[in-house]
């Protein structure tokens, strides 16, 4: 069975999260430069078996698309192409950079710490997947 990735794309940069190979535990990955993530998914790809990308729907209190899809779903058309043989699978991801702070003042980290947006986006894809997992 393969690892579930989790990727909470950014314009900037993009937050990877990843189960173990049974998808029980949720793990951050990494922040990667949003221009170089196709390139990171393919290597890390080459090394881990990935069956599944979850990939972060951004929503309106509504239900609605926010703005931010529109920059998302071009995105998830490139990956589909560049990996037809995976599974993507989407999820709601209102409020997890707001989680993902809490959990980081939780953890302790101080205040420097958790300035890193990088970290935070890291954080953000882990809440996803945990979410995914919980559901599945």
């Amino acid at each position: 069975m393969g690892r579930i990735l989790a990727i909470d794309y950014g314009i900037k940069r993009t937050g990877i999260a990843v189960t173990d190979p049974e998808r029980i535990i949720a793990t951050g990955l990494t922040t990667v430069a949003t221009p170089t993530l196709l390139q990171f998914l393919h290597d890390y790809c080459q090394k881990e078996p990935v069956d599944i990308f979850l990939v972060g729907q951004p929503k309106h209190m509504d239900n609605t698309p926010s703005q931010s899809a529109r920059i998302i779903e071009p995105f998830v058309q490139q990956l589909a192409q560049a990996f037809p043989d995976k599974e993507i699978a989407r999820i709601d991801e209102r409020f997890t950079s707001k989680l993902a702070f809490q959990a980081m003042i939780d953890g302790g980290l101080k205040k420097k710490q958790r300035q890193d947006k990088g970290m935070i986006d890291q954080v953000s894809a882990t809440i996803m997947l945990q979410d995914f997992l919980r559901t599945q």
